[in-house]
């Protein structure tokens, strides 16, 4: 298994993302590579002129990448996690230097590694990582980035990518709020199937209460302790989602646990 870290500014290099990343490489001998990624340049033309005039987004700060390397080789080097030097599947970590600027790449480079690892989209102007940057893992990489079922495809999706996940889980529980489903099998019926490939899951089913879905998800995940919550991204679709809000955007911005998304 291959686990693929996207650390960005300095500053998103938290403790809990890194630690994330290594728990999850530790349960399977994952390899784990970081880069640091920066925004893409942008050309725009004079309205009297054929002459491309490129304008940087945001200056490519070397010593900024030079930083987050620094960083995220201490934090493997310092749990004992050892460098890779070969292609034999074990626990192992590197850097790649030479990434592509621009959040496509997440997407096009993701397609090789099982998970990607990202931070929380920052809400501010500029903020990295973006959700753009969440969006190109989910839309282009074809790979995961509680259980709450909403029926949907989606969510098939991403508890599909976390099956090996899940069969280590001391506790799994498939979790359906009122309201927030589309048509679909029940949470009684994904429980079944789960437990029918060796997972040992409940489900219940709550009411919002008043809350939103997404704010219903992330209050009954908390009140369950729970870890992890896998969750299909983008069931209304990504314009729906800006103009009304739901349930995805909810959760980028306010989820204080590690979330695995899939589309």
């Amino acid at each position: 298994m291959q686990t693929i870290l996207v650390p960005t500014e300095q500053h998103d290099l938290t403790a809990s993302m890194l630690q994330s990343a290594l728990l999850l490489a530790r349960r399977f001998d994952s390899y784990v590579e970081g880069f640091a990624l920066f925004p893409a340049m942008v050309e725009i033309y004079a309205l009297d002129s054929e002459i491309s005039l490129p304008i940087e987004v945001k200056e490519h700060d070397a010593e900024m990448a030079q930083h987050a390397r620094a960083v995220f080789e201490r934090f493997m080097t310092g749990q004992g996690v050892p460098r890779s030097s070969s292609g034999a599947p074990s626990l192992s970590f590197d850097w790649l230097a030479d990434a592509p600027d621009g959040d496509a790449f997440v997407g096009n480079y993701g397609r090789v590694f099982d998970v990607i690892v990202a931070g929380r989209p920052g809400s501010g102007r500029g903020s990295r990582p973006s959700l753009a940057t969440i969006e190109a893992a989910l839309f282009e990489a074809g790979r995961p980035v509680l259980i709450a079922w909403n029926c949907s495809t989606e969510q098939a999706r991403a508890t599909t990518a976390a099956k090996p996940l899940l069969r280590k889980a001391s506790r799994v529980v498939v979790l359906t709020v009122q309201g927030g489903s589309v048509p679909g099998p029940t949470g009684e019926q994904l429980a079944r199937y789960l437990q029918r490939n060796g997972v040992s899951c409940e489900a219940i089913t709550v009411s919002p209460e008043g809350r939103s879905t997404g704010e219903a998800i992330l209050a009954n995940a908390a009140s369950l302790k729970c870890d992890l919550l896998i969750k299909g991204a983008y069931t209304q679709s990504r314009l729906r989602q800006m103009i009304f809000g739901g349930a995805t955007r909810h959760i980028l911005a306010n989820a204080t646990i590690p979330v695995l998304m899939a589309r």
